[in-house]
């Protein structure tokens, strides 16, 4: 973050524009819609550990052991039983010997004798507590050891981490590396895991041209299927990729009809509002169902869903920001249910704005925005300029994405909005 000077004054908020479209469904009634057809992926599969990281836990996993199996030092020093131990002045011991991690001392420690120890080693039998070895002095076979020790300092319990039986993890965990290493440490070498959901991705357009060729004039590029790609790669789901289809109905329905037999969910991009040559609607109704097509959003309005065959289908917007938008609060969530993964809640933090901000009742907005610091670390919002659903290039360079609530109006510069960092949302 930067520094900026504080703010002066509280300007007022400019006028709110006219309530938007009324016909347009809630944001969050639209959540909710598709969450009601959200039926989880149930077909398992067994996988290798190495091969568990990103993927969705099948059922709970209890541990198989007390984890750590025995009571061990945690740090290097030296081990003795408390009880012996002046609370007054220094105590010397005699030290009868030593052990390392991955075997057990040999033998029964005496009253007034003491183990060198190693991290990790198994407790002498007796003993409950650890010295470090630098607040100790040693000399011929004695160590002195200081006043003001603790039972049970420096050491760690068996079962203090996990209890043999208890849940180690839940069903719908994604396994993550501390996951996996918690797996390892139970001496699994294999896990149940949901299988991989399918998720089919087109491009619609004439005028979409695939990058690495020559781009002819009035065309574009489609760059829409690189950033579902990468959004999808982050979820570990088996991506089948369509490629671009021409606004040409036949092609369409054919393309859209086998993503239905083959995948679990369809993200289109494009054709989903009113124009000519927009027909992934129709097509949608044909083949299935579409629940709704128009949401209070931006960006995002144009976004139609429903199912087609088994599948859950997406249609979204063609313009680049909104494709991205439009992933990141209402597909992705979903996606992660019909994986059978647990859905995290994306925390909200709180920022003034440098900027008044001229905002409709009636839709939920998402702009651009980078993020500063007034001089007490008060965090600070400054929009950007170009707040476009085309200019791709904003979603690369921008710090955060402001949060405005469908019931909210306009906001006055100096006021309090909602914020989520780019770098929480992949």
């Amino acid at each position: 973050m930067t520094q900026q000077e504080p703010l002066s004054g509280q300007p007022s908020a400019p006028p709110s524009p006219p309530p938007f479209d009324p016909d347009a469904l809630a944001l969050n009634e639209a959540i909710r819609r598709i969450t009601e057809q959200v039926i989880p992926v149930s077909d398992t599969e067994t996988v290798a550990l190495p091969d568990a990281h990103g993927r969705i836990l099948a059922s709970d996993l209890l541990s198989t052991l007390d984890v750590p199996a025995h009571d061990n030092a945690a740090m290097d020093g030296y081990s003795f039983a408390a009880a012996g131990v002046s609370a007054q002045g220094d105590t010397v011991l005699q030290v009868i010997g030593s052990t390392l991690a991955g075997r057990a001392f040999q033998g029964q420690p005496g009253p007034g004798q003491a183990v060198r120890i190693m991290t990790g080693a198994v407790m002498p039998l007796g003993h409950d507590i650890v010295v470090p070895q630098e607040f100790v002095t040693v000399d011929n076979g004695q160590v002195r050891i200081p006043p003001g020790q603790e039972r049970g300092q420096n050491l760690r319990l068996r079962g203090e981490d996990l209890r043999r039986g208890e849940p180690a993890l839940r069903a719908g965990q994604r396994l993550g590396a501390a996951e996996c290493g918690l797996i390892a440490s139970l001496g699994i070498a294999e896990i149940r895991v949901v299988r991989k959901l399918r998720v089919a991705i087109l491009s619609t357009g004439d005028e979409l041209c695939a990058p690495g060729t020559p781009l002819p004039e009035g065309m574009i590029y489609d760059s829409n299927r690189s950033t579902l790609r990468g959004l999808l790669n982050q979820m570990g789901v088996e991506l089948l990729d369509l490629g671009i289809i021409q606004d040409d109905p036949v092609a369409l329905e054919r393309a859209i009809s086998l993503a239905g037999k083959q995948a679990d969910a369809i993200i289109s991009s494009a054709g989903v509002s009113v124009g000519e040559a927009d027909h992934t609607r129709s097509i949608m109704q044909k083949l299935g169902q579409v629940d709704f097509w128009k949401i209070a959003m931006r960006p995002g309005r144009p976004l139609a869903f429903g199912r087609v065959g088994h599948a859950l289908y997406f249609g979204l917007p063609g313009n680049p920001v909104a494709v991205m938008i439009t992933f990141l609060f209402m597909v992705r969530d979903a996606l992660t249910r019909l994986s059978g993964g647990q859905v995290e809640a994306t925390p909200l933090l709180r920022a003034r704005t440098l900027n008044p901000i001229r905002k409709r009742t009636g839709r939920t907005e998402y702009q651009r925005a980078m993020l500063s610091a007034d001089t007490d670390g008060t965090p600070l919002i400054t929009l950007m300029a170009n707040q476009g659903s085309a200019v791709l290039s904003s979603m690369s360079r921008a710090d955060c994405l402001v949060v405005l609530e469908h019931s909210s109006a306009s906001i006055p510069a100096g006021g309090w909005v909602n914020f989520i960092p780019m770098r929480l949302l992949g």
